[in-house]
């Protein structure tokens, strides 16, 4: 089952509970549906994790746990995917994302120069942030949707696959 998967490598509750930096959110993370591995928080984890990865702004940790707590998604999960997006991958996702907000808005997309620098970037973010910002929030609405929806597939996926496969082994062994 999935949740086999995903428990290898989530921290224990109680862990996360009680560190110091998440002291602030008092009661709210005693919630065991934030920690549940379902098919429905699970699902709900991968619509927040991917939103908030694509979101340009600091610390989007925060953001994902800010909308994994009322909506009830696994509170690790979340936050985890928000890394999809790391210092490594951050260059290539935005400019896909300022390429499709240049697009839904319908301005001609900078070109890039030889050399990418922060003065450059510095010098033209009054042009660049509203592409980057559209395209985040539909690039982060789109593949978090994609990403529930295909979680909830693979999940009734997973269980019918090994319900069928412990059908046969009883039918083998009836035999």
């Amino acid at each position: 089952m999935p949740r086999r998967i995903f428990k290898r490598y989530m921290p224990h509750p109680d862990s996360i509970r009680e560190h110091k930096s998440l002291r602030f959110l008092g009661t709210l993370i005693h919630d065991p549906n934030l920690w549940h591995l379902n098919r429905h928080s699970v699902s709900r984890a991968m619509l927040v994790g991917l939103f908030s990865a694509f979101m340009p702004i600091p610390m989007q940790m925060l953001l994902a746990t800010g909308l994994a707590i009322p909506l009830r998604a696994n509170l690790p999960i979340s936050v985890g995917l928000v890394w999809l997006t790391n210092p490594i991958t951050m260059p290539p996702v935005f400019y896909c994302t300022y390429k499709v907000g240049s697009w839904v808005l319908d301005t001609p997309p900078m070109p890039l120069p030889s050399e990418l620098s922060m003065a450059w970037i510095s010098e033209r973010i009054a042009t660049l942030w509203q592409p980057i910002l559209v395209g985040s929030l539909i690039t982060g609405v789109v593949l978090g949707i994609i990403g529930y929806f295909a979680t909830m597939l693979f999940w009734r996926w997973w269980v019918r696959h090994n319900w069928r496969k412990r059908q046969e082994r009883r039918r083998n062994a009836e035999l």
